[in-house]
């Protein structure tokens, strides 16, 4: 899976060859952010994120916005792998590190100058709408993931955003640390960027 500027991005990407109308729009990347809201609340479990929508493909026929960003969010974890490893990525030195977020993270850095929305997206992820999720979350906890995310991307992926953004996930703030040092291992890695950046041309 892609981490969460990177989602921003590709789907972005896609909404530019695939435009809806204002609201719409916004809707869509809110729902592609949703499905990794189980990081900051344990009894929401994977399976009720991330196994939806058979088959993956890019076909929203009979989805609202915020389902179809949802879909797409599976879709591009999906597709994301298949490109990875076909360039043999996760051989390179410290990709799989803390089971491949270093990489996640780094991307994020990479791909953040492709949006140009940041300020607008900001402002909306504060103040989201009510959205029928379809699976059992508190409104506490849908405003609060997109609060936390709100602050990543405004800040910019960088050291100190990044270890912010790690520290309010319960499972991840103690070995934020360790993460951030291997993230920047992979900064000094050329074959770790190109094959990256290869991600972002490629996805969609």
């Amino acid at each position: 899976m892609a981490s969460q500027v990177a989602h921003v991005v590709y789907a972005t990407k896609y909404l530019e060859k695939y435009p809806l109308p204002n609201g719409e729009r916004e809707e869509f990347i809110l729902g592609s952010l949703f499905p990794d809201i189980r990081r900051i609340d344990e009894t929401i479990k994977r399976k009720g994120t991330h196994l939806r929508f058979e088959p993956l493909d890019l076909n929203f026929k009979g989805l609202n916005p915020f389902q179809s960003g949802w879909k797409f969010h599976l879709y591009c974890d999906m597709k994301r792998e298949e490109i990875l490893n076909r360039y043999d990525f996760y051989v390179l030195k410290n990709t799989a590190d803390f089971w491949h977020l270093s990489s996640k993270m780094f991307e994020d850095e990479i791909v953040y100058d492709d949006c140009d929305n940041w300020e607008k997206l900001v402002h909306y992820f504060n103040n989201v709408p009510d959205v029928d999720v379809g699976i059992d979350v508190l409104r506490e906890t849908f405003e609060l993931w997109y609060a936390i995310i709100a602050k990543y991307v405004e800040m910019k992926p960088c050291p100190h955003s990044m270890k912010i953004f790690l520290s309010k996930q319960k499972n991840l703030a103690p070995i934020a640390k360790d993460i951030l040092a291997s993230v920047n291992k992979l900064r000094k890695n050329a074959k770790v960027i190109e094959i990256l950046k290869k991600v972002k041309e490629e996805i969609v």
